[in-house]
């Protein structure tokens, strides 16, 4: 029999096809169905960059303003689910919620006709239009604060900063929120995204193989990362601290958070992005503190790797926390926002798992023993 090659983690191996997203790690370019990540983020709204991975095309006029309309229309959440939200243990992980309501979700949905490509982009947009909605309910009500509902006249990121904080944010900030959005939409096949796909293979619903990937989101080693950041800044302090804190950290072997990346072998394109982002609001609030401290991280370990030949960078987590935390966000909100951005991209890639459909069923290197004899209860250890 043929030896097949190992990888641990899939390392290396192409587990499928995709149009939908390209990463050049060489070269730090991102491209979701062939547009560069920076025109995307510069010119386009969260909207249109929506459409374009459902649909592999951006809208016309037209279209666009159906498909906003639509989006709106899905922001609205019905009395039980907000119900179920407003119950939830408030001590409770956002992402345990999330998962939580988007299965209760699905009981709305006739899943007899979910495989029609119209029924399945109607449905997509529930999805995508809610999540914000229900991250947001569930921050006010576990901090004693009253429901706010969605606005029409607000983009995607603005009318989460509106409900999230009952306070309508200026242009800017919801611009800002809306291209944080868009950075985090797809990454091709990362863990997240590669666990809708498997199971949109076995035909399961769209909401199971969501419900999967938030799950798949919330390992520590997948989303949470730029939280992680931050409480790395509050540790150091300040900028002056930056060299012993990297010292200690090398000396003692462990991890400076937000640097790096598994497939960038140059500085993330969303990084160079959502760097710009912080200083525009660093300036905006007059507030320096760890932007200072991020900057000087990145200059003094950067430093220290290339000392040893190995050239590091700044991933998409390293700058997004203090972006957030100065829209107002808290750091436990961090991976529900990712979650709020990336599920346009999963439910591209379950769509295009559909159109050509094999049930993924890989093999297992065999490692344990066989053969065994039976051991009588009375005779075992």
């Amino acid at each position: 029999m043929e030896q097949v090659a190992y990888s641990q983690g899939l390392e290396g191996v192409i587990a499928g096809e995709s149009k939908i997203c390209k990463v050049n790690g060489e070269q730090g370019k991102l491209y979701y169905y062939g547009y560069s990540i920076s025109d995307l983020a510069a010119k386009a709204s969260f909207d249109e960059v929506t459409y374009l991975l459902l649909y592999g095309e951006l809208p016309n006029k037209e279209q666009l303003t159906e498909f906003a309309a639509m989006m709106r229309a899905g922001r609205e959440i019905k009395p039980p689910v907000v119900q179920i939200i407003r119950d939830f243990p408030r001590d409770s992980h956002p992402m345990e919620l999330l998962q939580s309501v988007i299965n209760f979700l699905s009981g709305y949905v006739d899943h007899k006709i979910e495989h029609s490509p119209t029924c399945n982009c109607r449905q997509t947009l529930h999805q995508i239009a809610q999540l914000p909605v229900v991250v947001a309910a569930f921050h006010r009500f576990r901090n004693g604060l009253d429901y706010v509902p969605p606005r029409d006249d607000l983009s995607h990121g603005a009318n989460f900063l509106w409900q999230l904080k009952g306070e309508e944010p200026d242009v800017e900030e919801g611009e800002i929120m809306d291209k944080c959005f868009i950075l985090h939409a797809e990454h091709s096949f990362n863990a997240s995204t590669f666990t809708a796909r498997v199971v949109a293979s076995t035909l399961s619903t769209c909401y199971c193989a969501v419900s999967a990937a938030i799950g798949s989101l919330f390992g520590s080693l997948h989303g949470g990362a730029n939280e992680r950041v931050m409480a790395m800044v509050n540790d150091i302090g300040s900028a002056d601290n930056v060299r012993p804190w990297i010292e200690e950290a090398l000396a003692e072997k462990r991890k400076v958070m937000g640097m790096g990346h598994r497939v960038y072998k140059a500085k993330d394109p969303r990084a160079i992005l959502i760097e710009g982002y912080l200083d525009i609001l660093s300036k905006k609030y007059n507030d320096f503190r760890n932007q200072d401290i991020l900057k000087s991280v990145e200059r003094v370990f950067r430093e220290k790797m290339e000392e040893k030949g190995k050239p590091i960078y700044p991933n998409v987590d390293f700058f997004s926390g203090a972006v957030y935390n100065l829209l107002g966000i808290p750091d436990n909100l961090f991976t529900p926002i990712f979650a709020i951005a990336r599920v346009s991209g999963w439910i591209s890639h379950i769509l295009e798992q559909r159109t050509r459909n094999r049930l993924y069923r890989p093999k297992a290197l065999f490692v344990g023993e066989i053969d065994r004899p039976w051991i009588e209860i009375e005779d075992r250890n």
